[in-house]
């Protein structure tokens, strides 16, 4: 080839690169991009690990974002520059999927791995501490309900909120805004909470967190929430019960309303702080992208969701087995997510 055929070969694919990073679709890439829940990171780490050591792609790339964030990214379009996968420790909201469809993300397949609760844990050092709903709710909340109306949050010491608890400051380190742990707290803990004070509330749910230092934002990353509680062992942390588990000689967990955070409490929904997980797969990259299906059959097969599989070694509830078989053909299947599934 001549130079000038060989620079006007050169300038086209240039144009015709151009061309496809405006309108929107992914290159082809051997390496898959997910981002998403710091909950389900771990789980994802470790088929991401095996994906890679026992494949021909590499390894693919993860980003602990939160479930919000991972939404958010994964929501932005499709092509270069926007993830293959997002992990989520909630279910997709109505609101992020309607975001997806302005953007011409059009082709989701929802991936069910699972459950997993989330603890409310202090440092070993401490005597156990059982605690209820409402009383974290009083702890947390905003605005409390006190002689008939709704004051600030005037608890500093959990024994101003039952006499039952001892005299100690009230510290919970817990996610931020964008974890879906975040969410799923709110919901199962404030929002059921403020049931039993509901003619305070109008008769509304409740879920504002209170922003005069009893709770603390302690980032996406569980696992600096479990290092703070060795170092402060007068606060409690909020964050997934895998973590619990996996921290179990330096942290003990409060039972809530009475049960303790298990494995058959949780995947029974005995154990009131309980949610399911999810990964979704943004089908538009399938052509471009390929090793993401194989990456998805791995992580949904019984050798990592299973009730022997690797995954629970780690911290997942597996779901029974009819439900892990209905989760692994919808993905197989590659079943497009509606939104009145969400609703």
């Amino acid at each position: 080839m001549n130079r000038i055929l060989k620079n006007r070969t050169l300038k086209a694919t240039a144009i015709a690169a151009a061309v496809i990073g405006v309108v929107g679709v992914a290159q082809a890439r051997d390496q898959v991009r997910i981002v998403g829940s710091s909950t389900v990171y771990p789980f994802s780490s470790y088929v991401a690990e095996e994906f890679g050591a026992t494949t021909d792609y590499p390894t693919p790339v993860i980003e602990s974002t939160g479930s919000g964030g991972g939404l958010r990214l994964f929501c932005n379009g499709v092509g270069e520059g926007t993830p293959d996968i997002t992990n989520a420790s909630r279910r997709m909201k109505v609101s992020e999927f309607e975001r997806c469809v302005e953007n011409g993300v059009t082709d989701i397949t929802e991936a069910f791995i699972g459950y997993d609760g989330i603890a409310f844990a202090q440092s070993i050092e401490n005597d156990p501490m059982p605690v209820t709903r409402e009383q974290i709710f009083l702890a947390v909340a905003a605005m409390v309900p006190q002689d008939g109306e709704l004051v600030e949050n005037p608890y500093t010491h959990w024994n101003q909120i039952d006499d039952s608890l001892p005299d100690r400051e009230i510290v919970i380190v817990g996610p931020p805004t964008t974890s879906g742990t975040r969410d799923a707290f709110e919901e199962l803990v404030l929002e059921a909470a403020s049931e039993s004070f509901s003619e305070a509330y109008g008769g509304e749910a409740y879920s504002d967190v209170r922003t005069d230092g009893g709770w603390v934002d302690g980032g996406e990353n569980d696992n600096l929430i479990v290092q703070r509680l060795t170092q402060d062992t007068t606060a409690f942390g909020v964050f997934g019960y895998s973590f619990l588990e996996e921290n179990s000689n330096v942290l003990i967990g409060s039972t809530i309303d009475g049960v303790e955070a298990g494995p058959e409490a949780i995947a029974s929904g005995e154990y009131p702080v309980a949610r399911s997980m999810f990964f979704y797969l943004k089908n538009q990259h399938g052509d471009d992208v390929p090793a993401m299906y194989e990456y998805a059959d791995m992580f949904m097969s019984e050798q990592m969701i299973g009730d022997l599989g690797y995954l629970k070694g780690i911290g997942l509830i597996p779901a029974d087995e009819q439900a892990r078989a209905e989760a692994r053909e919808q993905v197989a299947n590659k079943v497009t997510l509606e939104k009145s599934d969400l609703e």
